[in-house]
């Protein structure tokens, strides 16, 4: 028999496509945390935990740094057992009131949901709720993702092809298993705009689930913590494109790391990254850079050829000033080139 839901840890899993502002969000939940003690897993895509550096770099006093767990497999759906078990005993050592997934932006949601169903798990913890967070500007110009036009050109030239592309299929499922979506990028996107991208996402729901639209991550987290849902115990009725697949794998992507020496000019490295999105069919950039002469480290965030970058905190007393960029496209992207270009 399923244990009550209020003798277990609440665990809020939030996922969403490359770029569509996840870490964002849990940022902001963290800073507002309202008296709780929050922990967070973080799922990584890539060889360095960029997502998790941003998080610990908020210092909200609701989730110290010992309260992030950061996992680098790539797919947390792929390898539960491996990694997320492990990682959740961490977690729960340390007593927290949530608990925080972010799920890589590959991740199919289903089969973490369903891992909170194991013997060893659900006595201990619940699904409070899944939170989908989608990328504004880019569903209302008809796309999941920012630069999604290398891949539409090769699906329109393949004849034999008469399904969705597997960008699309990871966007459905994630859509599919939501109770939450958010909307992200609010400020890019005008009334127009937002119409639209709410009725992209309408298009993919299965069934009703409240639909919000949010800048730079600001949602009260009693909008998303404390939903109470238990999700685990009817996810196995969301259907979703993976149902009867015995496995899956996400070799429609590539990552290279690009180390970075100190830069003199944030706004040309930002035109770099653009332009290496543009030339190498980059999807997602993110990382830091040292700035000369700069006591603070830069935090830059790129989805398609949209690149930002704001000063996130101080370089440690001891912390070498060293950047590097995660570079995430679609197999097979020009890996080489998008180095060369950010490296100028």
């Amino acid at each position: 028999m399923t244990a009550p839901s209020l003798a277990r840890v609440p665990c809020t899993i939030v996922t969403g496509f490359l770029g569509s502002g996840k870490t964002t969000l849990i940022r902001h939940v963290l800073e507002n945390a309202g008296g709780r003690r929050l922990a967070v897993i973080v799922n990584e895509f890539g060889d360095v935990g960029i997502d998790g550096e941003i998080l610990k770099g908020c210092g909200a006093p609701a989730c110290a740094e010992e309260d992030i767990v950061e996992l680098a497999n790539g797919c947390l759906c792929c390898t539960v057992a491996d990694d997320f078990v492990p990682a959740l005993d961490k977690i729960l050592a340390r007593a927290p009131d949530h608990i925080l997934i972010e799920t890589s932006g590959l991740a199919l949601p289903k089969p973490l949901v369903q891992a909170f169903q194991w013997p060893a798990v659900k006595s201990r913890v619940t699904v409070d709720g899944v939170v989908a967070v989608v990328d504004g500007p880019a569903l209302a110009e008809g796309r999941v993702a920012s630069d999604h036009d290398a891949l539409d050109a090769q699906r329109a030239a393949d004849e034999s092809l008469d399904h969705e592309d597997p960008v699309e299929e990871v966007f459905d499922d994630q859509i599919a298993c939501a109770d939450l979506v958010v909307i992200s990028k609010g400020d890019l996107i005008d009334g127009a705009a937002a119409e639209a991208a709410g009725a992209r996402v309408a298009a993919h729901l299965p069934r009703a689930v409240k639909v919000i639209t949010v800048t730079n991550g600001k949602v009260d987290p009693a909008a998303l913590l404390g939903l109470g849902l238990a999700v685990e115990e009817e996810i196995d009725a969301r259907r979703t494109h993976h149902d009867d697949e015995e496995d899956h794998d996400h070799d429609d992507f590539d990552s290279v790391v690009v180390p970075l020496p100190e830069i003199a000019d944030p706004a040309d490295l930002a035109a770099r990254v653009a332009r290496a999105a543009e030339a190498a069919d980059v999807l997602r950039v993110k990382g830091f850079a040292a700035v000369a002469g700069k006591p603070m480290r830069l935090l830059v965030q790129g989805v398609g050829p949209r690149v930002s970058h704001h000063f996130d905190r101080p370089w440690g007393a001891g912390e070498t000033r060293r950047g590097a960029l995660v570079v995430i496209g679609l197999k097979g992207f020009d890996r080489a080139a998008a180095e060369r270009t950010i490296l100028g």
